[in-house]
């Protein structure tokens, strides 16, 4: 029983790093239209962001 949890819980991991890259993808194109129009409050919003995907990809590739 363990093992179908965890392979169930691999792949639900597996789908969500998917979707976390393309969140990524996307927050930096936002960023870099907040940086060519030089909009400082998006582009610390966009970093704050970006930092909250890069830490739960670390933890979902561990």
């Amino acid at each position: 029983m363990e093992q179908v949890i965890q392979t169930f819980k691999k792949t639900d991991g597996e789908k969500r790093i998917a979707v976390l890259r393309l969140e990524i993808d996307y927050e930096l194109a936002t960023l870099h239209d907040a940086m060519v129009a030089k909009d400082y409050g998006l582009i610390a919003n966009c970093k704050k962001k970006l930092e909250k995907f890069r830490q739960e990809l670390v933890r979902l590739e561990v």
